[in-house]
């Protein structure tokens, strides 16, 4: 008896609740929206790389009135003007009635949604105003505004291509995926056509692909000393675990694979150093030391237009650097020329000093 009265009276709350709910939904769906206040509609927003770190504008809007005692959270949407927004971006959520973009922010969103670069575009922006987080909460949206923006690049120019190499016997095995870290070849700095890596190998068989996350196209054996790059393309095979040394030429397109037996030296700490880094000079960005093979780093790490060079130990008692930005077979005494500002995952090799410094990583 009880346990039927206990239910009766939490049907009847849940049943009091809805009608409470569709009240609230029906007061609220007559009341106004936000209006957006500032910036002026048809303003001119020029963005530039070297102002990343500046406010680019402020919006500031007044309340939504839902008619209730209930906090609102708001979204700012942009879409490209004329398209009623169809496809809207979220360009910023909070719950305060500003919301403040730098240039780097709106030049990110702006490039992600595909405006080009360089070229002035008008977007609309309104403010979606939503009570609750279910999927049936209450929304309106402000008037809308109109901007000229001009957003810029925001990478690196960099047309090289990388190889990376994939299967059973290299790091990351047969998993094609964008997130997972394989160890890419190094590239000459001088001839973009010739790559090589000398490193650890388990017994078993791998090739290499060109875009991380992508099968087509790869590149394999064709022969024992050709390579062919096509999908699909044949395996090379590692029959003894061990350190090889592996190169290849993708226009003449031949290869070589040997064991690898000079004595190799190991290290505790290996960073990057320099005024193309946080802390110039004075200390190492630490890089870390891969569990797969213990004579290759990486870090993925922010840096400027400027010089930089690895370093073992904290010391300069062993020292690597190049003269090639992005990346080098083999190193020298000299400072890596670091073609700008970007993002890079910078992979290094304590055997020979070489390295591949990739730009453009988010």
């Amino acid at each position: 008896m009880k346990n039927i009265l206990k239910t009766t009276i939490f049907a009847f709350l849940l049943a009091a609740l809805g009608s409470c709910e569709n009240d609230i939904e029906a007061v609220a769906t007559k009341q106004a929206g936000a209006k957006l206040l500032t910036p002026a509609s048809g303003t001119e927003l020029v963005l530039l790389e070297t102002n990343q770190d500046d406010v680019a504008t402020t919006l500031v809007w007044d309340y939504s009135d839902f008619g209730v005692e209930t906090a609102a959270s708001y979204t700012v949407e942009i879409a490209k003007a004329g398209t009623d927004f169809k496809t809207p971006i979220a360009a910023g959520t909070t719950t305060e009635r500003f919301l403040t973009w730098t240039v780097k922010e709106l030049n990110d969103v702006l490039i992600k949604a595909g405006f080009t670069p360089a070229v002035q575009s008008s977007i609309e922006v309104r403010i979606a105003a939503k009570l609750g987080t279910s999927t049936n909460a209450i929304q309106q949206y402000s008037n809308v505004i109109t901007l000229k923006v001009t957003p810029y690049t925001g990478l690196l120019a960099y047309d090289k291509t990388d190889w990376f190499l994939i299967g059973a016997a290299v790091k990351g095995g047969w998993e094609n995926n964008a997130d997972t870290d394989h160890q890419p070849m190094f590239r000459d700095g001088k001839n973009a056509n010739k790559y090589s890596f000398i490193g650890y190998f388990l017994a078993g068989e791998f090739k290499l692909i060109s875009v991380k996350g992508s099968w087509p196209s790869q590149i394999g054996k064709a022969s024992a000393t050709e390579i062919e790059i096509k999908d699909n393309a044949g395996a090379f095979v590692i029959a003894t675990a061990g350190y090889y040394k592996f190169t290849f030429d993708t226009t003449a397109k031949t290869y070589t694979l040997a064991p690898y037996t000079a004595t190799l030296k190991s290290y505790t700490t290996i960073g990057m150093i320099g005024t193309a880094t946080a802390d110039g000079w004075n200390s190492d960005q630490d890089m870390a030391k891969s569990t797969f093979d213990p004579h290759v780093w990486t870090v993925k790490i922010d840096l400027t237009k400027a010089e930089t060079k690895f370093r073992a130990e904290n010391a300069w008692d062993t020292s690597w650097g190049g003269t090639t930005a992005f990346s080098s077979i083999g190193g020298t005494g000299d400072n890596i020329p670091v073609a700008g500002k970007s993002k890079f995952i910078v992979y290094f090799s304590d055997i020979d000093g070489s390295y591949s410094m990739i730009p453009n990583q988010k």
